[in-house]
């Protein structure tokens, strides 16, 4: 175990995670029998669906709703993988798009987020700059979800 790795696994543990959990961050979008055990006992689950634009949502298993979204438009891209929610903003700008505004934002990797969006005409095609754009009552349901269960039950997984 690396400093990193240590370092993580204190922190983690100060918040509450187990140490799955920790591992959970260090590893989250490495090799795909890491995908599996990962988000397989995550009680929110967030898969998007790059191909369909959709965002369909499980919790304990069981199906709780699936959305349309918006992902990166051409030019742009939107990371793929197996990530865990790192931060929360109920209400947030973009400081490196215009001071968009980001409702309900779930961060998943650096700036990548799921956020609601007020262009909800663009929603089902792809139209952002990277982040997971949604209708903003849907958006206000996952970032409750997410809040209820927390950040290290919950997995977002990007699939083309």
């Amino acid at each position: 175990m690396n400093k990193f790795s240590i370092a993580l696994l204190v922190t983690a543990t100060a918040f509450g995670f187990q140490a799955a959990d920790a591992s959970a961050k260090v590893h989250h979008k490495h090799k795909s029998h890491h995908k599996a055990m990962h988000y397989a006992s995550a009680a929110v689950v967030a898969r998007i669906d790059i191909s369909s634009q959709r965002l369909t949502v499980s919790v304990n298993g069981q199906n709780y709703g699936s959305w349309p979204v918006s992902t990166a438009r051409a030019g742009y891209h939107t990371p793929r993988g197996t990530y865990g929610a790192i931060r929360m903003a109920r209400v947030y700008y973009s400081k490196k798009y215009d001071m968009s505004p980001m409702p309900n934002s779930v961060f998943f990797y650096g700036g990548y987020a799921i956020h609601g969006t007020y262009h909800v005409s663009g929603l089902g095609r792809p139209a952002s700059h990277g982040c997971v754009r949604l209708a903003p009552v849907n958006a206000a349901q996952l970032y409750s979800l997410v809040a209820r269960y927390g950040m290290g039950n919950t997995r977002i997984v990007i699939t083309d």
